[in-house]
């Protein structure tokens, strides 16, 4: 048994009042297909060409391992240079991944091969974030820690894209002080009789291809498998809404810290007392 997926909506170039109003506002997730044609990104930017102008530069990886109360808060697994990565990505299927990583700081002149995409929202030019990932590579169900609007650009390849309403983050088996849901949910299979409530959910689903924009609103769960080896881009702007710009704020200031220190202070005790709570919390919803 699985989920019922709905498929996000998908259309071809979008003025800046048409993503606004049907989109932005009703804060409705879609795919763009043709926004970015006219950027030299959309025919130079495969991971031949990464290696190429960023080979040599020490990259951070993730792997699919649940999270250690050693480290902190995104703190990456292992480290390699960019070379070495692709190598391993083209040899086959791998979980490691790049996330959160600002490649443009190390290699400047890929933002002469982009456009700031004029759609109405203030994006942040200081935070043009790039993702990679190897064949079955997959990002666990997560949404951003300060709640922004993300423009998210796929290159080189296919990646399957799900995403989640925050509406239904009740449903989520969401952990205390983060902005995961608990590490042993398989969203590709489910277990709905350890996690009930996930039967409530109603995730979004699609494929992006090369050169394809899906836009996430606010505080939107997401989950992503890569079907081959590929990148991807962010781009985002600050919460719209004060409700949201307000819970990212207390998230990045509060939370995160809070977190971070009682991993220190508790250890694995922390992690099972979270993992435990949000299960408590979430079937207590169902009673």
């Amino acid at each position: 048994m699985n989920f019922n997926y709905i498929e996000i909506e998908r259309v071809t170039k979008l003025t800046k009042k048409e993503f606004i109003e049907n989109y932005y506002k009703k804060q409705k997730p879609v795919v763009i297909t043709n926004q970015i044609e006219d950027w030299p990104a959309f025919t130079k930017w495969n991971l031949d060409f990464i290696k190429e102008i960023a080979g040599d530069k020490t990259v951070p990886l993730y792997d699919s391992r649940k999270t250690d109360y050693t480290k902190k808060v995104n703190e990456p697994d292992f480290k390699m240079t960019m070379a070495e990565y692709i190598d391993i990505l083209e040899k086959g299927p791998t979980d490691l991944r790049i996330f959160l990583y600002n490649l443009m700081k190390d290699a400047p002149q890929m933002k002469d091969d982009m456009r700031w995409p004029d759609l109405g929202l203030r994006l942040i030019k200081s935070l043009p974030l790039v993702f990679f990932g190897g064949e079955d590579a997959k990002v666990f169900m997560h949404y951003d820690i300060d709640l922004p609007n993300i423009f998210h650009f796929h290159f080189n390849g296919k990646k399957q894209c799900v995403l989640v309403d925050p509406k239904e983050t009740k449903y989520m088996y969401r952990l205390p002080y983060s902005w995961i849901c608990h590490e042993d949910i398989d969203f590709d299979n489910p277990d709905f009789e350890r996690f009930p409530a996930l039967q409530k959910v109603n995730p979004y689903i699609t494929q992006l291809q090369h050169g394809e924009m899906l836009y996430m609103p606010e505080g939107w769960w997401h989950y992503m498998k890569y079907q081959t080896p590929g990148f991807s881009l962010s781009l985002r702007s600050l919460a719209g809404r004060p409700k949201n710009l307000f819970t990212g704020l207390k998230n990045v200031t509060f939370n995160r810290l809070y977190d971070n220190f009682m991993r220190q202070r508790k250890g694995q005790q922390w992690l099972d007392y979270k993992d435990a709570e949000a299960i408590r919390r979430t079937n207590a919803l169902l009673k």
